[in-house]
């Protein structure tokens, strides 16, 4: 690990300022994904700016009926949240499905949106990887790639997103609050990812010297109708071959509208709302699911040791389908 200095922050502007005048700088709350890094060499931060003390831990009412979740509150705590597991089921069932009660105890919602890919050529400074050194290769692509995406790829990066989180948010269409040095702005989720492209080391579009503050949920969060199905290849602590979060609302067994996010499967959650739309007004069966699922998955594409979750991220959808419409009431 390289030698780094250290300060603490009491506020968002001076938070701002001190990334902004430290380019090689990082912002660190629960490091449970950036210490990692430091100690792989993967991230060598000049500077951590600890973020802990800031007023960002706190959930509270939102715009539009919504609910707002502080940048620095836990995963935890908000799973736990009575209005989250009322409303938002479906983002409570994600979190809890990820990482181990002792992460989740230490990460934060900020800190969600912002880890970075667990793909093991990117952990491994021995090898090419032009996420963490641009220019150098993808080694997965010709690798052992079993883990790695099917959908949104390019011949620079095929590395997955690992949050369970950010799946539940893409499907309920969240809002990302930042703070930069001269301005604010909200970032809608699926834009707040990035495909790689030909620069796979940029994971967000957030800019320099900008600090996430917030999460805004809208109002409706399919409470009755949902379902998070991770698939994995043990029941705990491992990241998503295949994810799911599906949200329906449902009059009787027509289907009124219809929010579908893949995780495990891309460099970001995977949405396609004409899919989605091509659902409303039908009724809810597997006769339906399925050429939604294939319509989803047209364009993934796998690499070898990876070419089987096309097939099971298809059944996946429709089994999440399947058990969104299957729900009578929220328990």
């Amino acid at each position: 690990m390289n030698n780094f200095s250290y300060t603490r922050v009491d506020d968002v502007a001076t938070a701002v300022r001190e990334i902004a005048d430290h380019g090689a700088a990082a912002f660190i709350a629960g490091g449970t994904n950036l210490i990692d890094l430091m100690k792989e060499n993967v991230a060598r931060p000049n500077r951590l700016i600890d973020i802990n003390h800031l007023a960002l831990a706190q959930i509270q009412a939102g715009e539009n009926g919504g609910l707002r979740l502080g940048a620095l509150v836990t995963n935890a705590d908000v799973a736990y949240n009575e209005q989250v597991e009322r409303r938002y089921p479906l983002l409570s069932k994600a979190i809890l499905s990820g990482a181990s009660a002792q992460l989740r105890n230490m990460a934060t919602t900020g800190g969600n949106l912002l880890q970075r890919t667990r793909c093991c050529y990117f952990y491994d400074i021995a090898t090419p990887c032009n996420k963490r050194q641009p220019g150098t290769g993808c080694s997965a692509i010709d690798g052992f790639n079993r883990m790695h995406a099917i959908l949104g790829t390019s011949e620079h990066c095929i590395a997955v997103h690992p949050s369970d989180m950010c799946v539940a948010l893409a499907a309920l269409e969240a809002l990302v609050r930042v703070t930069g040095k001269s301005d604010e702005r909200v970032i809608p989720f699926a834009e707040f990812h990035r495909l790689p492209g030909n620069e796979p080391h940029r994971d967000t579009t957030l800019r320099g010297g900008e600090i996430i503050t917030a999460v805004d949920l809208p109002a409706e969060g399919f409470a009755e109708h949902h379902a998070y199905l991770k698939i994995r290849d043990r029941t705990s602590y491992a990241f998503a071959l295949v994810s799911v979060a599906a949200g329906l609302k449902m009059d009787g067994d027509t289907i009124q509208e219809a929010r579908i996010a893949l995780g495990g499967v891309a460099h970001k959650p995977w949405r396609d709302p004409q899919v989605e739309e091509g659902l409303r007004g039908k009724r809810a069966s597997r006769v339906n699911f399925r050429p939604v699922a294939e319509a989803l998955l047209r364009e993934a594409r796998g690499f070898g040791y990876n070419d089987f979750k096309i097939e099971l991220a298809k059944r996946a959808v429709v089994r999440a389908l399947q058990e969104a419409a299957a729900m009578q009431n929220h328990p």
